[in-house]
């Protein structure tokens, strides 16, 4: 029996959901239920996660409006090939079970959005270069020990996690991709020396689990849960943000890379600020204290939707002044600025990771996707691709800014195009860019 379900076996066969566009079904399922097939006419969104299905059942075409469909936390160890034939297929999330093998049967030729996070893949089939509208490639915490070359070819890919891998080193043509933004590929074999060189945990950086009082929650995304709480140390008292993070694996890596990566980036005026990691805690469960942010400072927006994929999503009334987005833009500039000489790639450069105020005052959150820099020249390159996620950002600023024609909307306007043209190594730089918006 379904528990504490909107959705349950019992509604589906009494017909009480006849027409519903999507379905979430978590009922400790062992096979897939055929009632399901009920809503052919209808289903365009199936969530089957957090079951301990195996398989899929080869007439699963049936569902012929099907474009989304999550199969997270089951038993899954490989993709079932029947997907391959599911046309209207645009969304494959198999997150958290013990997936071996990706056939190349398995893959929906319009596919946009593949998550594989937190599985035992060991290869990637070449074939996936058929994929042309893939945008979005979830891979982190799997075996990979390569990526095929073939994957070059998929010219829409923007967001790409391989973080957790086998990796020995990252190939050239990543560097070429044109669209690429948002990577994220620490807690890989070629970043280990690094990695173990910048992870400074010492006893100054960490907090006692029992000197927390946790409080209410805050929010939450793909990694971790926040917290309020308050922090008692040498008799005295402060109210902080605590981030709890859920498993060993998240969305975009490894929770380690993110403490370290938040904790090498120091204070600057436009992130937010670190006060440690936390130690003892009963359950082993990695956490970090961050400084409380005042309450004047909001979401700049919500994350991608299932429909926007790697965009994110601005209220519909959203207007900023002129004034407003030169702001965020150069308080953002100059945080990747502080964070590419320190040798950090923030990973997920995005409105939804940016809190400001109504005085255009902004902070850039959230290293969940964050990996150092190697000591070499794909250094520069790496930067580059971050610029590209930068010129996102601002052609939505400039989507929503009140103005419309004038000296600076040119201008940024211009720039957002030199940040964001297809020719990687024709980007420039944050230096520059913050250069520009100082002069603009």
């Amino acid at each position: 029996m379904c528990q504490n379900a909107t959705h349950t076996l019992e509604k589906l066969r009494a017909g009480q959901l006849a027409g519903i566009t999507r379905l979430d079904l978590s009922c400790d399922l062992t096979s897939f239920p055929p009632e399901i097939y009920t809503l052919a006419d209808s289903l365009e969104i199936l969530n089957l996660s957090n079951n301990a299905l195996t398989d899929l059942p080869a007439d699963l075409t049936k569902l012929t409006k099907l474009k989304v469909l999550f199969c997270s936390d089951n038993q899954f160890e490989h993709v079932p090939e029947v997907l391959g034939q599911c046309e209207n297929l645009t969304m494959v999330g198999f997150k958290a079970n013990k997936i071996k093998a990706l056939s190349a049967k398995s893959l929906p030729k319009n596919l946009q959005w593949l998550i594989l996070t937190d599985n035992q893949l060991a290869q990637l089939p070449a074939q996936i270069e058929q994929c042309k509208h893939l945008q979005k490639l979830m891979l982190a915490g799997n075996q990979l020990s390569d990526l095929p070359a073939e994957l070059a070819n998929c010219t829409q890919l923007e967001l790409l996690r391989i973080s957790a891998n086998h990796l020995t080193g990252l190939p050239n043509w990543l560097f070429t991709m044109p669209k690429l933004a948002w990577l994220a590929f620490a807690g890989n074999p070629f970043c280990h020396q690094i990695e173990t060189e910048r992870a400074n945990f010492s006893e100054a950086h960490t907090i006692n689990w029992q000197d927390l009082h946790i409080q209410q929650p805050l929010g939450q995304g793909a990694s971790g849960v926040i917290y309020r709480a308050n922090l008692t140390q040498e008799r005295s008292e402060k109210a902080v943000a605590v981030k709890l993070f859920k498993g060993a694996v998240t969305s975009d890596g490894l929770p380690i890379n993110e403490m370290a990566a938040c904790l090498h980036a120091g204070s600057h005026t436009h992130l937010s600020q670190i006060i440690g990691v936390i130690a003892n805690h009963p359950n082993g469960t990695q956490g970090l204290v961050m400084s409380l942010i005042d309450a004047s400072f909001s979401v700049l927006a919500a994350p991608p939707s299932l429909s926007s994929c790697t965009r994110d999503v601005y209220k519909n009334n959203q207007q900023f002044s002129i004034t407003t987005v030169r702001a965020i833009a150069l308080g953002i500039a100059r945080a990747m600025q502080h964070l590419h000489k320190k040798n950090i790639s923030h990973g997920d450069l995005y409105a939804h990771n940016i809190l400001y105020n109504q005085a255009g005052k902004c902070l850039l959150s959230d290293f969940g996707a964050a990996s150092f820099l190697p000591n070499n020249a794909s250094a520069l390159d790496l930067q580059r691709l971050e610029v590209r996620a930068f010129a996102c950002l601002l052609e939505e600023l400039l989507a929503y800014c009140e103005a419309s024609n004038n000296v600076e909307i040119k201008a940024l306007t211009k720039l957002q195009q030199a940040c964001g043209q297809n020719e990687v190594q024709k980007r420039p730089l944050f230096d520059e860019i913050v250069q520009t918006l100082e002069a603009i």
